[in-house]
């Protein structure tokens, strides 16, 4: 539990301290003491001109794990300087990396843990409605990061595209949110050829899965569509994937996972905005019936794509859900949000998202908001000449390239598919799944990657 303190008794108390000489951003952990004679915790947080949202989650989660191995089960939170260089953004941060630190991932053992084990942690601030509402809505997002996480790390024969969409269906109707689940007769009814040749193989059919959030009835001309990539497990198909990447392939729906929580948080707090979540659920598996390479798929908008490799079929399931977006639930904006490719793991690394647009606005949005939560990502760049590099003989496009420039030739066949609006890709490949966390507020397994920032492009102006 976390809450404003109120003078109830607690049993540690947590102090944020700087050091000018560190920059605790080139720092794997924070410096956590305990001074002497007192059960009082000082978090490191370096250079105050370092001093952003993701040091403060670090700096709160640092705290939280340290007093959990200690056997703590409350402590005050001494937030008045952070509130004070930050305002509400310092306590939603400190509130976030709290949440996320007590989160337990999924077990299957006989004998789990508890998530928080009875914890509380009091925010020593001053009491206002402001504060009540920014530490409310640092709770719902926070569980909604917790929610992903845990469709994520749920293991692939316990979530099949139908247990997936089953598993929403069941969240939406108990939360008052709109939600369509499409089928095969749909799927082959609207031609989605590209979705329906890479999940018609797998014994387990795909789902197209819908989610609105109409928040904004003033504006209904304003839709934004995010696209969530839900590849509920990727074998590669017939460019089988080598052992070592099959292992943690049960992640490759993340984009999906992000997706939906974003929606569940903005329906939650209300946020005045018209989100639609669309969410292509599907197999990569081997069949007889399995596509290959060299094929030519006849996509939902009419453009044919020519089959360079199976293991990029992520893009192909979302090629026909962002079509689906613009015809159907009449998109005026679309954001992309996958766990692509694996050069963008080599690029950039597991903390930092790499990203595409075609709209300068729509990126500077992105980036306000990822300030705001502590998330990085990175622009790529869409030069004319990469373009070449998808056109195929034969087809409209092909779905991968030789050329190198795996995350662009990714981005750019999905901007094919934007039909000029407003589009930004998001490829989540590195931050969506460590097996090692890289940050205090992460468990092995599921980040929760995109959920915040989708959230917060929302939710929050500049």
């Amino acid at each position: 539990m976390i809450s404003i303190w109120n003078n109830e008794p607690y049993d540690w108390k947590i102090e944020y301290t700087f050091d000018e000489n560190t920059n605790v951003l080139r720092k794997a952990n924070l410096k956590v003491s305990v001074l002497a004679d007192s059960k009082t915790l000082q978090v490191s947080l370096g250079k105050s001109s370092d001093i952003n949202a993701l040091v403060i989650k670090r700096a709160s989660a640092a705290a939280i794990n340290e007093l959990k191995r200690l056997g703590a089960k409350s402590a005050l939170a001494v937030a008045h300087e952070l509130e004070y260089m930050f305002g509400l953004d310092g306590l939603y941060a400190l509130t976030v990396g709290a949440k996320l630190a007590l989160f337990q991932p999924l077990s299957y053992k006989r004998n789990k843990d508890k998530e928080d084990d009875g914890f509380t942690l009091y925010i020593g601030s001053e009491k206002s409605p402001e504060m009540e509402k920014a530490l409310a809505e640092a709770i719902v997002v926070s569980d909604s990061v917790k929610m992903a996480r845990n469709l994520v790390n749920t293991p692939p024969n316990m979530l099949t595209p139908r247990l997936m969409a089953n598993h929403i269906a069941d969240y939406c109707d108990s939360h008052g949110i709109s939600c369509e689940i499409f089928d095969k007769n749909f799927i082959t009814k609207n031609r989605m050829g590209a979705f329906w040749a890479v999940g018609s193989s797998s014994g387990n059919l795909p789902r197209l899965i819908v989610l609105r959030h109409l928040g904004d009835p003033e504006n209904p001309e304003n839709i934004t569509a995010i696209i969530g990539k839900a590849l509920t497990f990727d074998t590669g198909g017939y460019n089988l994937k080598p052992t070592e990447g099959l292992k943690d392939m049960k992640c490759d729906m993340a984009g999906g996972a992000a997706a939906f929580a974003a929606i569940a948080a903005l329906a939650h707090n209300k946020v005045k905005a018209n989100v639609v979540a669309v969410i292509p659920a599907a197999e990569n598996r081997i069949s007889r019936k399995s596509f290959l390479p060299g094929d030519v798929l006849t996509t939902m908008s009419g453009r044919t794509v020519e089959v360079i490799n199976t293991d990029a079929e992520g893009r192909l399931c979302m090629a026909d859900a962002m079509t689906y977006a613009i015809q159907h639930e009449h998109a005026t904006r679309l954001i992309d949000i996958a766990t692509l490719t694996g050069a963008a793991v080599q690029a950039l690394g597991k903390q930092t998202a790499a990203v595409m647009t075609n709209n300068a606005a729509l990126h500077a949005k992105l980036q306000y908001a990822a300030k705001v939560c502590g998330e990085q990502y990175w622009q790529m760049p869409s030069h004319d000449e990469y373009y070449i590099m998808i056109e195929s003989q034969i087809a409209d496009i092909k779905n991968s390239t030789e050329d190198g420039c795996g995350i662009m030739a990714a981005g750019l066949f999905m901007e094919h598919f934007a039909e000029e609006l407003p589009w930004i890709h998001l490829d989540i490949a590195g931050t969506a799944f460590n097996t090692k966390p890289g940050y205090e507020f992460q468990k092995p397994g599921a980040t929760g990657a995109g959920v915040e920032t989708l959230y917060a492009m929302f939710a929050r102006h500049s």
